[in-house]
């Protein structure tokens, strides 16, 4: 939509409110709102202020005065707010100099759309993440200089088969065992008619939807699966689609989570990311090379595998990350590519020979991770690949797990930890600047965040397992 088309679907819809949403550096969404009448055409050139140094990982307060600029062509009518509201994605530019900011994830993402294109690879990169989550029943957590715990509880929790339940209706079984969750019907899987009212909404909201079920973890595992877009587009449509899980469980009495690994000894959240680059309606990752893929595609997997470990600093950014991304569990801690076996961090799927279908799927990325961040650092390592014509070296076409530690001793591994992949970032970033698409403020912000913010955080707290192994000492 344009301008005048957004104002015209707004008062067809009797808009009262206009919401205004953006992204802030660790990949949450922000908003503020202002009545209708405050919205003309001009504001969107004009855009609207507010204080930067409030955002996370943003502006110093000497230097916080920032505008927001709505996008037209993201404009919904958001189903959550009692009084008709259009909401709309905005951008992040300085109200001096009318530039883009550089730590805006959602420019940053653009940046790397178009060196896909500037640097004459291809016209389009698509993506395509599958963002899993868990519907819980109860969570409570605290910490403080005396205590630190978490409880999560689920109606669905193999742990609680043996419970006399207080959620209001007796225990009646049907509870999915450890790693046993992967497709079973209801009434084993109690949440199939939660995850269509979530399909439902989302495609109310222009996002197709190709699947939705149950994940394999207990204690309500789930996955909701989007058709692929551009990458800009699909950043847009994963914040949209936390945005209408989280909400649609809250209305049925649930609180969703998108943490890599919130549930200890079961299958934790991951983000696979499918990825192609097209050009002229033509996909190029399509040939007569290894698994149908062309040189391209083989080359941008070569680079994909030589980055990852920096890229794990915004793939899995964060520290509960890396209880996800341990051997086992399908969690591809080996940088190895294969076509069909999911043990690799990088899988060519096998479902079709059709050339549209050929892409890669990258399975290291958790959905923890801001989407804008982490297609625009896959993106350039992968053209990294494409331009030095990186080779990826032979596939591995067996179960990595399987294999003995001679056997893995030449296949590199992910980091076991952020602070880890945040020193792989800050050794290794050179492929991010291409295009002025990282800046090296964003990088080093980045790492600065993470480290004073999480990292030192996580580091200067005992852990409750601590007091298990240790008090009697």
């Amino acid at each position: 939509m344009k301008p005048k088309e957004v104002l015209e679907f707004a008062k067809k819809n009797k808009a009262v409110m206009v919401d205004m949403k953006f992204t802030d550096w660790p990949g949450m969404w922000q908003h503020f709102s202002v009545p209708f009448h405050e919205l003309d055409e001009s504001s969107f050139e004009d855009g609207f202020g507010f204080d930067g140094s409030s955002i996370r990982g943003w502006q110093a307060i000497d230097a916080s005065d920032m505008l927001v600029i709505p996008d037209p062509v993201t404009a919904i009518m958001d189903p959550f707010t009692d009084a008709p509201t259009l909401s709309l994605v905005c951008d992040i530019v300085d109200p001096i100099t009318r530039e883009n900011y550089t730590r805006d994830p959602r420019f940053i993402a653009k940046k790397a759309a178009n060196y896909v294109e500037s640097a004459g690879i291809g016209d389009t990169i698509y993506f395509g993440p599958e963002a899993e989550f868990f519907l819980l029943n109860q969570v409570q957590f605290s910490t403080g200089p005396s205590h630190g715990f978490y409880h999560l509880d689920s109606v669905e929790a193999t742990w609680n088969s043996g419970r006399a339940e207080d959620w209001g209706q007796p225990n009646l079984g049907y509870k999915p065992r450890h790693k046993e969750g992967y497709f079973p019907v209801p009434p084993t899987d109690s949440l199939q008619n939660i995850r269509t009212e979530m399909v439902l909404e989302m495609e109310k909201l222009g996002i197709v939807v190709e699947a939705q079920h149950h994940e394999v973890a207990t204690a309500g595992q789930c996955e909701i699966d989007m058709k692929f877009g551009p990458l800009v587009q699909m950043a847009d449509r994963v914040m949209l689609y936390k945005y209408v899980v989280k909400n649609v469980a809250r209305r049925n009495n649930l609180s969703a989570t998108f943490m890599p690994k919130p549930i200890f000894d079961d299958n934790g959240s991951g983000m696979h990311c499918h990825q192609s680059i097209w050009r002229d309606g033509n996909p190029l990752f399509a040939g007569n090379g290894y698994a149908g893929f062309s040189e391209m595609g083989l080359h941008y997997i070569g680079g994909i595998l030589k980055h990852s470990r920096a890229i794990a600093a915004f793939t899995n950014p964060t520290t509960n990350s890396y209880k996800r991304l341990i051997a086992g569990f399908e969690a591809p801690v080996n940088l190895a590519y294969s076509s069909r076996n999911r043990s690799a961090a990088c899988r060519i799927p096998m479902y079709s020979p059709s050339p549209k279908a050929k892409r890669v799927e990258v399975r290291y990325p958790d959905p923890s991770c801001n989407p804008y961040l982490a297609f625009a650092v896959m993106t350039m390592a992968g053209v990294d690949g494409i331009e030095n014509k990186i080779d990826p070296g032979e596939p591995l076409d067996k179960n990595i797990y399987s294999l003995s530690a001679k056997e893995l001793e030449n296949v590199p591994a992910m980091p076991a930890s952020l602070e880890e992949a945040l020193s792989c970032l800050e050794q290794d970033h050179q492929f991010m600047l291409k295009g002025d698409v990282f800046t090296e403020d964003a990088v080093l912000k980045w790492i600065e965040y993470k480290r004073e913010n999480e990292v030192d955080a996580m580091r200067q707290r005992p852990h409750p397992h601590e007091f298990e192994l240790y008090y009697d000492v």
